[in-house]
Formats: structure tokens, C-alpha cells, sequence
């Protein structure tokens, strides 16, 4: 992890380990989602969204905003993963 230099959003290693498995639903577009942050969870909830691709792809199918579908809420895929994030504690001012 952060072996190379970050995105323009300041994030590293967004390319190519694993697909990431999202909560949100599938919907072919984004008209109607939410712009809280939060998941949009409507629809068949059998209907996830993946994104990106996995040390398997080709570089092409790689990019953070390859977007697809997966049909199923429980995978046993080696090419699956989540993302984990983490924040730093706040020091009181």
C-alpha cells in the first residue's frame, strides 16, 4: 500500500488488486441518486455494483470508474474485495 504516488484526489491504489463490491444497488445511471453519501439501496437488492477491476483484468478493465453489475449478495470470487476506510482521530482544538 502506497507504493505509488497518489491520485489527484489524494487516494492511492484505486487500480487493478481487486473488483470492489459497493452496497449500492445497480441502476443503469445515476439520475435520482442520492447526493448525501449515502448507498442507494432500491431495487433488487441481488443487483450490486462492482467497480474497477482485479489483478486478473486486462489494464483496460482496470480504471476506478469501470462500473458493472453482479447478480448476487454472496460471492466466493477471488477477484472480489471492499475498500476499507479510515479515519484519523480529531484532536480537540
Amino acid at each position: 500500500v502506497g507504493q505509488f504516488p497518489p491520485n489527484a484526489f489524494g487516494l492511492y491504489d484505486m487500480h487493478g488488486n481487486v473488483r470492489e463490491w459497493c452496497q449500492d444497488v445497480y441502476h443503469d445511471n445515476y439520475n435520482g441518486a442520492p447526493t448525501d453519501g449515502s448507498a442507494w439501496e432500491i431495487d433488487d437488492i441481488n443487483q450490486r455494483v462492482y467497480r474497477g477491476g482485479s489483478w486478473f483484468f486486462n489494464p483496460r478493465r482496470c480504471r476506478s470508474a469501470k462500473r458493472n453489475i453482479y447478480l448476487s449478495v454472496e460471492s466466493v470470487d477471488g477477484s472480489f474485495g471492499f475498500r476499507l476506510v479510515s479515519f484519523p482521530p480529531r484532536t480537540p482544538e
